[in-house]
This record gives structure tokens, sequence and C-alpha cells, in this order.
């Protein structure tokens, strides 16, 4: 069994393109359901009709889901408590809106979810606006088409048409037959600068493709409110999808996961080996029941043994499976430290030494969600302060007219700086700043990072007031 003939097992929803069949799969392994297509139990060896039931018809009854444990790894190393960037602008009113914007759009968690969609190879944020307040959310891109301009590379429009049944529609307010409520409609949404069209639901096979000015929304922006994020710092051009995290790794997860699996039948049986009985011509007419225990009655040129198998193999297996999981995670950039083998409290150059191929990955995803995701949210969220005759409703306060200024994001170190590191660091920062090497503020701003700060500019307006009011 490997990746393309699982995939072929899938159901393919109705009218799918072979993009969309595609990301539809690699979502099935990102939530680790990519089995569950497979129609028979890893336990039953036989049908009822006494066939033998190949290994590539039986579901895996042991799943490591690898790819979902780098994906979770990398985004906690993205986006964690730990690891959010903070904004550097050229106007500080652009630095403490977006700082607000931040906190009441939960733009972390959402940051993170984010990213996991997105693993797959891409996502979709969508920006909305209710009486001034800010409101974002994730878009699944496996049934959105983009269009973008080929000169300014800014998006022109978004499609998003997927099949739904009638009795789906008839909950959602519409008005469908009773005969039709096992029909398939098309339901369509297209966002363009100017507004946001929704069509009115029409049977497949049939034309469609009306407006529904009830449900449609003008917006007038001049811009998609859409931030399109390819993954892995993905291709440019026309092309939807960046890399996928963890595509090249799943042939061998699923050889890992079958091999564990057949490992784990051989040592149930070992426990429990098949009882042979010689009997000397003579049947009781039933097979014996019952554990080795069991008393058994002969006659005198009967026999009886255990079908036993050598545990050895069981060793060999599980150094088989070690190699699968150090490929995989090869193949993933994952993290390949094992935490029984860390003797104490370990440095943060220390802990950057052992997770490298996971901080390689990491930073290929900053580009990613923090330059063409992260950075593109706070640039829209000027945009809306511009174009909105009374703004964004940011904690509170109506918030105009943000300049379009430069941004830059600022990330943390990627493991917290032990006290013995950061004692090495101020002593290093003072003397370059007492030598005229560095200048005061861009050493407290450095300390600040280091020590965990999430705002280093204010911890240096702190440190100049406490200076000023020290001095009077």
């Amino acid at each position: 069994m490997d990746w393309l003939s699982l995939q072929r097992r899938y159901a393919v929803p109705a009218g799918a393109s072979a993009r969309t069949a595609r990301l539809l799969a690699l979502r099935r392994v990102l939530d680790g359901t990519q089995y569950d297509a497979l129609p028979h139990p890893f336990s039953m060896e036989r049908s009822g009709a006494g066939e033998y039931i190949p290994l590539s018809n039986r579901r895996p009854s042991v799943r490591s889901n690898l790819c979902r444990t780098v994906v979770d790894e990398s985004v906690s190393l993205l986006f964690g408590d730990t690891h959010w960037p903070s904004l550097i602008a050229d106007d500080t009113r652009v630095s403490d809106a977006m700082g607000v914007f931040a906190s009441q759009t939960r733009l972390a968690s959402l940051m993170m979810e984010a990213a996991t969609v997105g693993s797959i190879g891409s996502v979709a944020v969508l920006f909305e606006v209710s009486a001034g307040v800010p409101k974002l959310s994730v878009l699944d891109t496996a049934y959105l088409t983009p269009f973008w301009d080929d000169v300014s590379g800014e998006l022109l429009r978004v499609e998003e048409r997927f099949l739904v049944r009638g009795r789906d529609l008839a909950v959602q307010g519409y008005a469908i037959g009773e005969d039709l409520l096992g029909a398939q409609f098309w339901w369509q949404r297209v966002w363009t600068p100017m507004d946001c069209a929704v069509s009115v639901p029409w049977l497949v096979g049939m034309d469609g493709d009306v407006r529904d000015e009830s449900r449609s929304v003008r917006h007038g922006l001049g811009f998609v409110p859409i931030v399109w994020i390819r993954n892995l710092g993905g291709r440019q051009g026309r092309d939807p999808e960046g890399e996928c995290t963890f595509e090249r790794a799943i042939d061998t997860v699923i050889e890992a996961d079958y091999l564990l699996s057949q490992a784990g039948r051989g040592l149930k049986y070992g426990s429990d080996p098949t009882l042979v009985l010689k009997t000397g011509g003579f049947s009781d007419g039933v097979a014996h029941q019952g554990g080795a225990s069991s008393a058994l009655t002969l006659p005198p040129e009967g026999d009886a043994k255990l079908l036993e198998i050598n545990g050895n193999a069981a060793g060999a297996v599980l150094e088989h499976y070690r190699e699968l999981r150090q490929i995989a995670l090869e193949q993933l950039h994952g993290n390949r430290a094992h935490g029984d083998r860390i003797s104490g409290v370990q440095s943060g150059k220390a802990m950057e030494m052992m997770c490298q191929p996971l901080i390689w990955l990491v930073d290929r995803l900053r580009h990613s969600y923090g330059e063409s995701g992260l950075q593109a949210i706070y640039r829209m969220a000027c945009r809306f302060s511009c174009v909105l005759e009374n703004g964004l409703r940011l904690g509170g306060v109506l918030v105009k007219d943000l300049p379009y200024c430069r941004m830059t994001l600022r990330w943390p170190a990627w493991f917290p700086a032990t006290d013995p590191e950061l004692l090495s660091l101020a002593q290093g920062l003072v003397t370059a700043v007492s030598n005229g090497i560095l200048s005061r503020e861009t050493a407290v701003r450095m300390y600040a990072t280091a020590s965990g700060n999430s705002d280093p500019g204010t911890e240096w307006r702190l440190l100049e007031n406490w200076v000023a009011s020290d001095d009077a």
C-alpha cells in the first residue's frame, strides 16, 4: 500500500477538479483519517465467506500520525505564545493600532489555525467588517479558485463553488421542494474588488448562476478582502498552492503504520499461540476451544503441540520502524531529538542545535505566514481604515486613515535564554555601549527581545521616562 493506491480508495465529490481531490486527500492525512476508507479492521484476516483479506484492504491498528505531529511542532514554533513576532512600523500610530487589532481579533490563534490548515499547500484568510469591528476567518482553499493580476500580483477575483444537497439548503432558509431535498445543487460565491456576489443555488445539469440580491453584498472596497497564503514560500504566478509540508513522507509513514500493526499481531499471537491436536484417527468433531492451560484428554496415539514463533522478530521489526521513523522525520524536517536522552536543563543554543532541522523548516514558514500572511493582514487593516467612512473600531475607538508605511516583523529567539546566557548578553551589551559600538536604545531592545519581552519599544520608553524622572 502506498499513497497513490490509497488515494484511489477515496470518494471524490461530484464535479470536483483534480486540484480539489488532491487537497481533500491531503486533508485526510492531516486529520488522521486517511485509512477510514478501507473496509476491514486489521485483525480481520478472513471475510464471512472465508476468503483471505489482503493487507491493502485492512485499516492499520497503529497510526503514528507523524505528519500531523511535525505540523503541530512547526506551527507551535512559528506562532506559539513565546514566538509571536512584534510589528515594527515607521509610523507609531500603525504599530500601536495593529497591537490592538491583533489582540481584538485573536490574531495569534487565527494564524496558528491558518498555518495548520495551510500545511496542505495553501490557506485563505477572509477579512470582514461589521459596524466598524473587524472579523477574520480561515477559508478552506479546496473549493476556492483565485485569479491574480499578472502585473501587480494583486487578487482580482476569488470563486467558491461546490455541490450541496437540497436538504442542507433548506436548513439555510432556501425554498426547496420536498421532491428536491435529496437532489444536488451548485452553490457559488464570488469575491471581487467591488462586491461579494452569491448566486441562487441551481440544480446540477441546469443553467444557473443567477445573482441572489438578498445574500450578496456590494462593499466597494476597491480590493478583494482575502489574503491568500501559499505554504512554504510557494511558487508565484497562477499556481494557487505552495509545497505541502508533509506530502513527501506519506509513503514512509504508511509503511511504518502497517509494519507496527503487523508486529502487534505477532506479539498477540505469541501470547496465545495456536494449539494443534493429533487425535490418532479419532475426532470429537469440534475444534478445541480455550487457552493452553485447559486440560485435554487424548487417546494413546494422540498428541498436542503449540505453534509458537520466535520472539526475536519483534526486535527486528522495532529496529526497522526506528529507521523508517528517522527517514520520515528527515523528509519532514521534523524534530529527531529524543526527550529521554536529555539529562538536564539545556541552554537555548543547545536546544537550537538539537532541533536544527525543525528550525530550518519553520524559518521557511516565517516567509510564507509572516511576510506573505501576517504583514498582508496588517496592510489590509490599514486599507480598511482608509476606505471605510468611519474607519475601524479598535479597542472601542474609531481609527481612520492609517498610513501605508513600511512594516517589518521582529521574530523572537527560537528558545528562551537561560539566566547565564542573559547575564553574558547583558555584560556584552554594556561593553558595546560604553565603547560606542552600539546605541543604548538598540541594546535595550536586544536585551528585551532576548528576555522574552513582547514589546521592546515600550521597554525603551519606560526606561527613558525612568531616567528622566531620576535626573529630575
